[in-house]
């Protein structure tokens, strides 16, 4: 019973919402291979605001399968996936986060396999470091990107905030 409880826990997962407040947005798509009959599959490109830190945002590249399987949302995505993210105005933090809190998470395939953007603070440094991968249950991916974001005086400000005042273990 726990095991036929733990599955259907695991297929909810799978589908339910980004777990950021909006939909990244498309910032543009080029095509990759071309199809005859079928669409093409691509690159796109995407940028979001990250939920949690007013004055970050970043985007991120991810190819997408085109033929009838990518058309109709079955085909798995593969896992090479470019991160960047930067500052973009005085970053103030909305709440405390964990180390590793997610900032962003999608599907990848139609079962399982998730893309999830991932937020930390290297407090020695006072930089945000913010790393893509994706996951299944049983078996991850190696392939990843980081990037990270010193947190800087912007404008006239002068104070500039700690990140290690904001993060909970």
């Amino acid at each position: 019973m726990r095991v036929l409880v733990a599955a259907i826990l695991a297929v909810f997962a799978t589908f339910a919402p980004a777990l950021a407040a909006e939909e990244p947005d498309v910032i543009f798509k080029k095509s990759t291979v071309f199809k005859l009959l079928s669409p093409n599959d691509k690159l796109v490109t995407y940028g979001l605001d990250d939920p949690a830190v007013e004055g970050v945002a970043c985007h991120f590249t991810a190819p997408e399968k085109g033929g009838w399987k990518g058309w109709l949302g079955v085909a798995e995505q593969v896992s090479d996936i470019s991160l960047a993210c930067r500052q973009t105005g005085p970053i103030k933090f909305k709440a405390k986060f964990e180390q590793g809190e997610d900032v962003f998470r999608t599907r990848r395939s139609l079962f399982f396999k998730r893309m999830q953007i991932v937020r930390g603070c290297d407090t020695k440094r006072n930089v945000l470091v913010y790393m893509v991968y994706s996951d299944r249950p049983i078996q991850g991916s190696p392939k990843n990107s980081t990037s990270s974001v010193p947190i800087m005086p912007w404008g006239a400000e002068a104070s500039v905030a700690k990140c290690a005042d904001w993060v909970t273990n």
